[in-house]
């Protein structure tokens, strides 16, 4: 076994790395970028090595700076993980020159199976079966439109090199064939530097099953079962489960010797992944799309139901150990099921909305561990998430002994997953396992899309507009403060006066806020307090609050409502510990995770940004463009390109700007005819999700610029 290994890689993955090598006794060294220099895993590893400026290119991607990362600190290997180099052949061969063993398969096999073209090849002359498509490597855009038309549609661009669902494309409509082949070209070349597609037929509602091998370097490869993978959105995974409920004993051999053949053609060593497509009425026909040459996202619910660290394995087998096991020895014991948790915003406005990715500061963090439940997580309170690298944040699993118990099992860990200051689609994970489909295993690849609509809320729950009011209520009397820091009792607060400090809930000495009189009114009804907010992604509003005549609770009205609801609150939250907060709703009880303020609220794996509105501000910036619209950033990140000028006239739908973040794009259209009014960015700008980029007046509406400055 190794020494001293080093991690080639950030986030829960270096994270995940680090615990085996700790349990392991080998010595871990961890890298960084100037992004990443008080992250999780540079304090859980034994030393960490800084690499260079936060974009990926000069950090993890840098093969030269990880190099000499691992000469400065005597490591004998270099563990990939999942992502950045992991699949790069040139790093892998790098490495062995170097005098460091590559945890992972050899580079020629990584260069061959990277291809999906020769992989393919390869793996049906070793009698796989493989998805009909394109053939040949270098296609041109008309040869991938014919081979498109001669396969029929609908079809499945994809890039040759590269995986994760990163350009590709479904074409149902021959009308926009060219322009899907052009945008599938623009994201490849930008993830993986190689724009290569290739075309294939695309299989309806089928479902996503991949074969995790272990191969020695002794010639024993084995499998170790199926997980499912057919929860996807935008050909990303979100849910992965072993064993899968489609598979009978017998499918499941020939799949796993499909998977050992594939395997062997490449002379594969280490941990890998064979992916199938297989269609949901006849699970016998299953075809081969690709083989990943790393260790997968979704390895845990494999490792949960054999009984293996693959991580452990991995090492292993990189230090030369033959598998102390055959195929016979392995069995697949209970049920696994995993939720990958990301920065997203999931919220709708319009129904416009849709997911983005999402960024900010973790403030307020709690993962679920224990009882047939594992997080594996590169989190901590203070980690600042930003639109460099990969959304995902961490993994949520369970455990049990059926698949019914690991579903309830992984629906209550969601709920108890919170991530405050960066919003995650940890709530609709968890309405996602809910759907009957899923909860009778009906699954396919198309599922999500075609559901989404009923698993993202498009209103806000009343009393998260309750508790922000609330809290923000709480906020502007000392009397929040408690009673050590309040002034003397019967001090005169305007028309108010400081109460005696009671004993307050379960004898904390807290003083209720509302117990301090919000507005006094000669022979008349206490008064209102407006508090004007907003939620993330949904129009403003605006609460008020006033405190009842017998001092024991308060009274809210939300915009429309006709009358007021009946509320109580508990203690807010403090600046660190206990972060819950409970709002009494006519008589219903809502507990939260909220910060001070009531900034950020989380129940049930959704977590709300509420900010303050000004709508005076608002109201001047209205006037300033009547009857123009404002285009905003969907999402925290950068603008790269930007294809009009202020005084352009543009046409409804017509294609403006692109906004990229954690290397997804995001087209910003004209929401009518009309003249860019305003233009606030060019390419290179760094951008907060809802930021003004242009103004977008009708040509009635543009005002002409001022004579008089001429």
């Amino acid at each position: 076994m190794f020494d001293t290994v080093l991690v080639a890689n950030r986030g829960e993955i270096a994270v995940r790395v680090i615990r085996t090598l700790r349990s392991l006794g080998v010595r871990s060294v961890a890298v960084f970028s100037d992004a990443d220099a008080d992250a999780r895993h540079v304090r859980e590893a034994d030393t960490a090595v800084r690499l260079g400026p936060a974009p990926a290119a000069e950090s993890y991607l840098s093969a030269e700076r990880l190099l000499a990362a691992a000469a400065r600190t005597g490591a004998q290997a270099v563990h990939p993980g999942y992502g950045f180099l992991a699949e790069n052949a040139g790093f892998a061969r790098a490495c062995a020159d170097a005098g460091l063993v590559f945890i992972g398969p050899p580079a020629d096999a990584i260069a061959l199976m990277g291809d999906k073209i020769r992989a393919k090849e390869t793996v049906q002359a070793a009698g796989v079966p493989v998805v009909p498509g394109s053939s040949g490597s270098g296609l041109s855009d008309a040869q991938l439109a014919d081979s498109a038309h001669d396969i029929g549609m609908p079809v499945l661009l994809k890039p040759s090199a590269g995986g994760g669902g990163k350009g590709m494309r479904l074409v149902r409509d021959p009308a926009v064939l060219a322009d899907e082949i052009a945008a599938a070209r623009r994201e490849a070349r930008a993830s993986f530097g190689d724009d290569t597609l290739l075309v294939e037929r695309w299989v309806d509602r089928p479902r996503h099953i991949e074969i995790q091998v272990l191969a020695d370097g002794h010639g024993r490869v084995v499998h170790l079962g199926e997980r499912e993978c057919s929860l996807q959105r935008r050909h990303q995974k979100v849910i992965e489960e072993a064993p899968s409920v489609l598979l009978d004993e017998k499918t499941r051999a020939a799949m796993g010797g499909a998977a050992v053949q594939a395997a062997r053609s490449c002379g594969y060593r280490g941990a890998g992944t064979v992916e199938f497509i297989v269609p949901g009425e006849d699970p016998a026909s299953y075809y081969f799309m690709e083989m990943n040459t790393r260790l997968q996202v979704e390895h845990p619910v494999t490792e949960l139901v054999t009984g293996l660290d693959l991580v452990e394995w991995q090492l292993r087998v990189a230090a030369g150990e033959p598998l102390s096991f055959g195929q016979d020895d392995i069995a697949l014991t209970g049920h696994a099921i995993e939720a990958r948790v990301c920065a997203e915003t999931v919220s709708v406005k319009e129904g416009a909305r849709g997911f983005l990715p999402s960024g900010g500061t973790v403030l307020r963090l709690h993962e679920p561990q224990g009882d047939g439940v594992r997080t594996d997580s590169g989190l901590s309170e203070g980690t600042e998430v930003g639109s460099l690298y990969d959304p995902m944040l961490s993994k949520v699993i369970a455990y049990g002994p059926d698949r019914a118990t690991a579903l309830r099992k992984l629906r209550a860990a969601l709920a108890q997953t919170v991530t405050l200051g960066v919003q995650t689609n940890a709530g609709f994970l968890r309405r996602l396992l809910t759907h009957p489909a899923v909860v009778a295993g009906e699954l396919d690849t198309g599922l999500v899309e075609r559901e989404v609509d009923g698993l993202v809320p498009t209103e806000v729950p009343r009393e998260v507009y309750a508790a922000a009011a609330l809290l923000r209520q709480a906020a502007l009397g000392p009397a929040t403060l408690g009673p050590a820091t309040l002034p003397p009792a019967g001090t005169a607060l305007g028309p108010a006066t400081v109460p005696p400090a009671g004993p307050g809930p379960a004898g904390t000495g807290w003083v209720d806020p509302f117990s301090v009189p919000d507005g006094w009114r000669l022979g008349g009804e206490r008064a209102w307090t407006a508090h004007h907010v907003q939620v993330t992604g949904h129009d403003p509003v605006t609460v008020r609050v006033r405190s009842t005549p017998d001092g024991g609770g308060a009274e809210v009205l939300l915009d429309g409502a006709q009358a007021p609801l009946r509320t109580r609150g508990g203690p807010p939250p403090g600046p660190g510990g206990d972060s819950r907060f409970t709002v009494h709703l006519d008589g219903v009880a809502h507990t939260f995770a909220a910060l001070p303020g009531g900034t950020w609220l989380g129940r049930d794996g959704d977590a709300w940004q509420v900010r303050d509105h000004d709508p005076v501000a608002a109201s001047l910036t209205g006037a300033a463009h009547a009857g123009a619209d404002s285009l905003t950033a969907p999402m925290p990140g950068t603008v790269t390109v930007v294809k009009v000028a202020v005084g352009d006239e543009v046409t409804a739908g017509q294609s403006l700007l692109v906004v990229e973040a954690m290397k997804m794009e995001h087209v910003i259209s004209a929401p009518h005819a009309g003249t860019v009014a305003e233009l606030d960015v060019v390419p290179g700008t760094t951008v907060a999700m809802d930021q003004v980029l242009a103004v977008i007046a009708p040509n009635e509406a543009v005002i002409a610029p001022h004579k008089e400055a001429e």
